[in-house]
């Protein structure tokens, strides 16, 4: 979703207003292009076929047959509009204004005159049990995307309507839940985050407080978990501020640290970013893939044991490196540490976009690194959380792109766009150009500028090794990199230009030696982008569980115009082991030395981009070949 925290106290940085970053071309901007003039055609059928609107028609006493598909239907009608309003600050597209118009009209007739809303409550249940089953039936979880997407219409839009509703029904939990009344917290974690973010919208303090109760409610060990998990598998099993390390379901976790990161900016407790640093760091220390997926296991949707990070039956659902990425970026937010940044973008542009397909009409919910053949995207689920939220995403990755503070602008994320800001009282614009992540360089134009000096902040990614910055021509520092942000205070003039070169060559990458699943194993990395190797790429006959690669191997990068769109791919040489021997044996007595039967040439495509042409076999970690 979108986060304004351009009144939050304790904000490091503050965000751009929705529509102030404009992407003009290139890698993004294509994405948003089919985002727009595809997915979100897509997503609004798929609403109407999977019986979503339906839904919510019984709910005003006008739709046809019975209730369809889990009790968290509305939630995904909320992510869609959430993603098309979003939308429409990038480009007010009538057509796609008017079928939110339409899905914005039904939400409301389907609103009770309390303010309470849920088609599958007032559809399968009586109005006495609403709240009776708050860990499973994401009654809290729909609210809290139904304020997202009010918020994010309110600011693409200037229209009031959802933002009514919303407000209406925050009213309505306001009045149950809360210190002297109703205790209870979500079994799904969401509403937190966007209460939070209908406070900084509305003004009102009492959302920012149900937020907080809500936080402070979790803990006390009484929600029914899932399967072993027990309470932990929705985070109830410890209170917020004393939890040492992500556990259970991935999604729930990961929203709740976006949820408690977002209370923290506006109230500064210490003890909760505390605890959110002991989280970070125990989800990306051990637990985070090298995709920036997470979530080890299929069983509870959850993370597993520290550096259980198993490539072919992890989960990795792509809501997971959504809400990852929802965290991140506030984290960055609060503290302006670069490594946040680092690790939304490696989440952004490898777990999270390989959710999609590149036409946009297919959809991945679990994102392996390593497949044996036959997984494809299907166009939707009926659990279609991830769909939606892919759409709302795409709509919004121009806001991760730079912010203020009062003494300049800070650039995050690289793609060709228009930055327009305020520092001071007083407007800026730059123009940013670059064919990033396939090249490391980096052009901004000051087109519109304020009197006086200000600061002009880039980010310097973690996985660039060497640097340089140019001012109208002229080189001003170069060398090598600490990972952080390199910055230039001047009176700056119309039509100055600021090149950043960041060294981009493809690299090898190896796992901690505690992963089990990966141990002795290389992965391909080049930029911002992991890579991976697919069965058709290869030649003839290579089964991908046969090849070896070598810690000192050549690696080459190509642009192919000809290939998943266009992309970088990168070679190597590499090896195909003999298994001969292993034909009729399972398991032989030591000691066995691998012999490497020959040569081969190894192709590597974006992550992003696998299962876009055959649902053939695919892997992330290669084992690496004895020298």
């Amino acid at each position: 979703m979108h986060v304004s925290t351009t009144k939050s106290l304790y904000a490091r940085w503050r965000t751009l207003p929705v529509g102030k970053v404009k992407l003009t071309g290139g890698f993004w901007f294509e994405k948003q292009a089919i985002n727009r003039r595809v997915s979100l055609r897509h997503g609004y059928r798929m609403l109407v076929q999977s019986g979503n609107l339906n839904n919510l028609r019984l709910a005003v006493g006008a739709g046809e047959g019975a209730y369809r598909g889990p009790v968290f239907m509305d939630s995904d009608v909320y992510k869609w509009l959430e993603a098309a309003s979003l939308d429409l600050a990038n480009d007010r597209d009538p057509e796609l204004e008017a079928l939110v118009d339409e899905v914005i009209a039904l939400v409301a007739a389907a609103q009770q005159p309390d303010g309470y809303i849920n088609s599958y409550y007032q559809v399968n249940k009586k109005p006495e049990d609403r709240w009776t089953n708050l860990d499973h039936d994401h009654e809290l979880y729909c609210a809290g995307h139904l304020f997202e997407a009010a918020v994010a219409h309110h600011r693409a839009t200037g229209k009031r309507e959802l933002l009514d509703v919303a407000c209406r029904f925050a009213d309505c939990i306001d009045g149950i839940f809360g210190p002297g009344k109703r205790d209870g917290a979500p079994g799904h974690p969401e509403i937190e985050l966007a209460l939070v973010e209908l406070y900084r919208e509305s003004g009102e303090q009492r959302y920012l407080n149900l937020a907080i109760f809500f936080i402070d409610a979790r803990g006390k060990g009484r929600m029914r978990g899932y399967g072993r998990w027990g309470a932990a598998y929705h985070q109830d099993h410890v209170p917020v501020r004393e939890a040492l390390e992500v556990v259970g379901h991935a999604v729930r976790q990961l929203y709740l640290t976006a949820g408690v990161a977002d209370a923290y900016l506006e109230t500064g407790e210490q003890a909760l970013m505390d605890a959110l640093l002991r989280l970070w760091h125990d989800a990306t220390a051990r637990k985070m893939h090298l995709t920036g997926g997470y979530g080890a296991r299929h069983e509870g949707e959850a993370f597993g044991h520290a550096y259980e990070l198993p490539s072919d039956e992890c989960y990795c659902e792509t809501c997971a490196a959504i809400a990852a990425m929802m965290w991140n970026w506030r984290m960055l937010l609060a503290t302006g540490d670069p490594r946040y940044a680092d690790t939304l973008e490696r989440s952004l542009y490898n777990g999270f976009l390989s959710g999609v397909s590149l036409d946009g009409q297919r959809y991945f919910y679990v994102n392996p690194l390593q497949s044996r053949g036959g997984i494809a995207r299907p166009e939707w689920y009926g659990c279609a959380c991830c769909p939606p939220n892919v759409m709302r995403q795409i709509a919004l990755v121009g806001n991760y792109m730079a912010t203020t503070d009062e003494t300049g602008i800070q650039v995050h994320q690289y793609a060709s766009a228009t930055i327009e800001a305020a520092v001071g009282d007083e407007r800026v614009v730059l123009q940013m150009d670059t064919r990033y992540p396939w090249e490391g360089h980096v052009r901004v134009t000051v087109a519109e500028t304020r009197s006086g000096e200000w600061t002009l902040a880039f980010r310097v990614p973690g996985w660039c090794n060497h640097a340089a910055l140019w001012l109208n021509g002229d080189i001003i520092a170069g060398g090598a990199s600490d990972g952080n942000y390199v910055t230039l205070t001047r009176a700056w003039q119309p039509g100055d230009v600021v090149e950043l070169d960041l060294e981009m060559h493809p690299r090898l990458t190896a796992p901690n030696p505690r992963v089990d699943a990966i141990r002795g194993s290389l992965a391909i990395e080049r930029g911002p982008l992991v890579y991976c190797l697919e069965e058709e790429d290869q030649e003839a006959g290579v089964d991908l569980l046969d090849v070896r690669l070598l810690p000192d191997a050549e690696l080459e990068a190509e642009w192919r115009d000809d290939l998943l769109g266009g992309v970088v791919t990168v070679s190597a040489e590499g090896y195909v082991a003999d298994v001969q021997d292993w034909e009729t044996a399972l398991y032989r007595p030591v000691p066995v030395l691998e012999t490497i039967a020959r040569p081969v040439k190894l192709l590597a495509v974006p992550y992003y981009a696998w299962a876009n042409r055959t649902p053939g076999t695919m892997r992330v970690w290669i084992p690496q070949a004895r020298p």
